[in-house]
């Protein structure tokens, strides 16, 4: 009774600011549909008055595809450009200059590289525990070597993991957690939309902010584009929470636009930490039915490694604020931790589309490659690369036990279509493809072999993959990675198999599909 009494009182509260929201949101997409018109109009409508500029541009549109062929990218990405340039030579190489050759994008990737240069090693903590998890695992030596000496993300001992599924088993540990705050709660968030669920968090926020606790909280501005209001950094502000939106939508064409803030990252006194695929947003613990049930993934990290966490933060609230901050302050005294029982080892990451450096792409194939007896994986969207079909193939074909499960029940058309466009060659390969017959399925999570397993924020699709600021934690030994193990086989029961024959589709629909993968990389 009382939660729906709570989704009643959003109801009747959301129209007063909704409406006000969303026309100046229109209004912001009717200031860059205008732009994209008088484009079109000027190099193809108005060639009588530019005529020599559009040979101009057409001879430049030449040297972009050349370009585009040679650069260091990936092959449908390149495929999707050259598509686009060629078939539209004026509009296509201006687009692609526009996007591509900002100064403003430089001076963002500058600061980016700069805040993570400057904290790479405040990763690390006293007792490297390396040559231990190398020792005691090494079959994923190469992985763990990757992430520690080459992305600079430590791999961590004295850590407790615990995984939940679906959200509804995270909610109640989640706001005892932000109960027990006492120095900060930091909260990092694609998406926030007023609700029970964050209604609840706000109440426990305001209470801590009033006792002192610093409390920041990070939001995407795409992801909160139509679930808050415009100002609603500022009532934060006012309720004592500092708060950072990232990447402000404005009403001008730019590659900075692209590149969102997809991380779900909370981190309590940097002792305890959660990263997944919730948002807080009341859909993720089935409050209320918007894609049938919600299926999706949250890990705990507790000890040492929820510092690395921690520092992600950090320093995506420097890059958000433009402010210098001093990491060391919010480092907790470890030896006041609870003794930690060993739970193997705990590797966080993160990727940044600015440092043309895959790691949650590599992440993934590193796991697919070393995989002996199965791989597990659960995705919301399936757009990948010829290089991720090849892995996932070659692992089917090896004798690797390779099943995947994405929805039933989709949330965007087209993507869902895409996605079913690689069904044939995955199945053709070996791969098990599974719908999750109750819903959507959100989760993003491999395991493998019993010993190593990740979960976090990555889809697999060229926007996570490629484009997206994202996060997640790798697990070697730990009980949570049986814990991601039966939660896939158990949500496997209630999954239906896709038959290859149900991949048969008429000439039409697989000439659309075959057109939407080589924009894929687009979309």
């Amino acid at each position: 009774m009382g939660i729906q009494m709570s989704i009643k009182k959003r109801i009747k509260k959301r129209p007063s600011w909704f409406r006000v929201l969303l026309r100046r949101r229109l209004f912001i997409i009717f200031l860059l549909v205008l732009q994209v018109m008088f484009l079109v109009w000027f190099f193809n409508i108005g060639h009588y008055i530019s005529g020599i500029l559009r040979t101009l541009i057409s001879i430049v549109s030449f040297f972009i595809v050349r370009h585009v062929i040679s650069a260091k990218d990936k092959g449908a990405n390149k495929v999707a450009w050259v598509f686009l340039i060629l078939s539209f030579p004026v509009f296509g190489g201006l687009f692609y200059m526009l996007y591509h050759f900002q100064a403003s994008t430089k001076r963002f990737r500058t600061q980016i590289i700069r805040i993570q240069e400057k904290n790479r090693e405040l990763y690390r903590l006293p007792r490297d525990a390396y040559d231990e998890a190398v020792t005691m695992f090494p079959q994923e030596s190469s992985q763990i070597r990757y992430l520690q000496q080459f992305a600079g993300f430590p791999i961590y001992d004295a850590t407790q993991t615990e995984y939940y599924s679906p959200g509804e088993k995270f909610f109640p540990v989640f706001l005892e957690e932000l109960e027990k705050a006492e120095t900060y709660i930091f909260m990092e968030y694609f998406i926030i939309q007023e609700g029970v669920m964050w209604d609840a968090v706000l109440e426990i926020l305001k209470e801590k902010a009033g006792q002192g606790v610093d409390v920041r909280i990070i939001y995407d501005d795409i992801g909160c584009f139509l679930t808050l209001p415009k100002n609603y950094a500022r009532q934060l502000e006012q309720m004592g929470i500092q708060c950072a939106v990232f990447n402000p939508f404005r009403p001008i064409l730019s590659a900075i636009q692209n590149n969102r803030d997809h991380r779900k990252i909370a981190s309590i006194d940097g002792k305890v930490a959660f990263t997944g695929g919730l948002n807080l947003s009341d859909e993720y613990i089935n409050v209320y039915e918007k894609h049938g049930h919600w299926k999706d993934a949250v890990l705990k990290v507790e000890g040492k490694a929820a510092w690395s966490l921690t520092l992600m933060f950090l320093e995506m609230w420097e890059l958000c604020r433009n402010e210098e901050c001093a990491p060391k302050d919010f480092l907790p005294a470890y030896e006041t931790l609870k003794p930690m029982e060993p739970d193997g080892f705990v590797q966080p990451y993160a990727d940044s589309p600015m440092d043309d450096e895959n790691v949650g792409e590599h992440v993934y194939l590193q796991i697919l490659n070393h995989a002996k007896e199965y791989v597990y994986i659960t995705t919301p969207y399936l757009i990948i690369d010829d290089s991720m079909v090849s892995a996932l193939c070659l692992a089917a074909k090896s004798g690797v036990d390779v099943r995947i499960i994405t929805p039933y029940i989709w949330d965007k058309a087209l993507i869902h279509m895409t996605t079913r466009s690689y069904y044939r060659e995955l199945i053709h390969g070996g791969v098990k493809i599974y719908e999750y017959s109750k819903g959507f399925i959100h989760a993003k999570t491999f395991v493998s072999d019993d010993h190593t397993a990740t979960v976090g924020t990555t889809n697999l699709d060229f926007r996570s993959l490629y484009l997206h600021f994202e996060c997640g934690v790798r697990i070697s030994g730990s009980k949570a990675v049986l814990q991601v193990k039966e939660d896939f086989l158990g949500t496997l029961e209630q999954c239906r198999q896709v038959q290859p024959e149900e991949c048969r589709v008429n000439i039409v629909t697989k000439l659309f599909q075959d057109f939407l993968r080589i924009f894929a990389p687009l979309m």
